[in-house]
């Protein structure tokens, strides 16, 4: 019955009844009423906005309209879907800003109904999920659904919990999945192959476009003006680039002479080993592999060389290894570069290997990727080379390669 009509009846009993009855019956509607109306709707689910500014691993309830399928932090499909393994959702079905969307990551147990390269017809659709508000895909984000519904209300969750992929054979960072499709279950030699079978696909720049390149992918979070250069930690400006006292220029991680590429379009201009540095440091690095000791650096602040080798300070240690690693896989000699290898060498010169590969490994191990260098192999994707550096995807595949 709609309440303007059970107002009236309860006027009519008012005029025939005694003014207890009628203080009982108005008690009963007062206090049932609402209940009834509001209990379901007004608690429990976040609007995507409000879950945009939650980000804080939080477990929460959230309400949207599914816009497409994120690949990027900026790109969401919105046709020609290519997996079952995220979607993105909005507070409005004709919002077209990624900012505005956040991106919940489809689990196992719901992608035969949640997942759009198998149900297209989802884009459009009101879907609830509860999950963890966590960033995905370098975005603000739900992962790990405990519970997925069309509509504005949840069901209960699966009878069988996903099972974890295993992290040694499976893509486990913020990215699409389809991208490293052909590593999967993978390990060993074969996953070296494959993995260099992808990355060797990319946009190869000029020497000269690397400046420009640099200053978007190592741009300082606090000041956009900035770029953090690499082993002295130092914000320092754009626009400081070049060759004079306290310049910063163009550090390469893997030794332009340890195959003797130079700095030709090819290796010696892929900016997933480039980075920023001071000039005076780049030089004291020079072309010395990578290893523990020897005595500090003065303008890089917990680096520190000898004779022979160079250690990074702690903060970027599992950065370097990174770096090498990926060069190591990237360029295989197949296609008129050096074949490029990890040793445990400390005195490579100008042979095409680099090490020293055990305390690179340890260095990996203890200095995982942070959002800095996870927004940087994304920046590189998305911008200028189109390529990814696996091991700060998937920093498992690295003990599956080297051991």
């Amino acid at each position: 019955m709609p309440i303007a009509s059970l107002s009236m009846n309860i006027r009519s009993i008012a005029r025939s009844r005694t003014g207890r009855l009628i203080t009982a019956v108005a008690l009963t509607v007062a206090v049932a009423v609402p209940v009834v109306v509001t209990s379901a709707s007004a608690a429990t689910a976040l609007t995507v906005a409000q879950a945009l500014a939650a980000q804080d691993g939080r477990s929460a309830t959230v309400t949207g309209y599914v816009i497409g399928q994120p690949t990027s932090t900026t790109t969401v499909l919105r046709s020609g879907f290519t997996a079952d393994t995220a979607i993105a959702i909005a507070d409005s079905a004709a919002e077209t800003s990624a900012s505005r969307m956040l991106y919940v990551q489809v689990t196992s147990a719901y992608r035969t109904t949640f997942g759009l390269l198998t149900n297209p017809d989802l884009r459009g659709k009101l879907v609830t999920t509860t999950g963890t508000l966590t960033a995905y895909f370098s975005h603000g984000g739900l992962k790990n659904p405990t519970a997925m519904s069309l509509g504005g209300t949840t069901t209960p969750s699966p009878t069988s919990s996903p099972t974890p992929a295993p992290t040694s054979t499976v893509p486990g960072g913020d990215y699409d999945p389809v991208y490293y499709a052909d590593a999967t279950g993978k390990t060993g030699s074969a996953l070296r192959s494959a993995l260099h079978s992808i990355i060797k696909v990319q946009t190869k720049l000029s020497y000269d476009q690397v400046w420009e390149a640099l200053k978007d992918t190592d741009q300082d979070p606090a000041n956009p003006n900035n770029v953090i250069l690499l082993y002295s930690g130092r914000s320092q400006s754009k626009s400081t680039n070049g060759g004079g006292a306290n310049d910063w220029n163009r550090e390469h991680v893997w030794a332009k002479s340890h195959g003797d590429f130079g700095t030709s379009t090819g290796p010696g201009t892929d900016v997933h080993h480039l980075r920023p540095e001071d000039v005076s440091v780049n030089s004291t690095r020079g072309n010395k592999d990578f290893d523990n000791g020897g005595s500090a650096v003065s303008e890089a602040p917990g680096s520190y060389t000898d004779a022979d080798s160079f250690e990074p300070r702690n903060a970027v240690k599992g950065d370097v290894a990174r770096m090498i690693m990926y060069m190591a896989i990237r360029y295989e000699g197949n296609d008129g570069w050096p074949n490029l290898e990890l040793n445990n060498s400390v005195n490579n010169g100008s042979a095409p290997y680099h090490g020293k590969m055990s305390v690179l490994l340890q260095w990996h191990q203890a200095d995982p990727p942070d959002a800095f260098e996870k927004r940087r192999n994304q920046r590189i994707y998305e911008r200028w080379q189109g390529n990814r550096n696996p091991f700060v995807d998937n920093p498992a595949w690295a003990a599956s390669i080297w051991g």
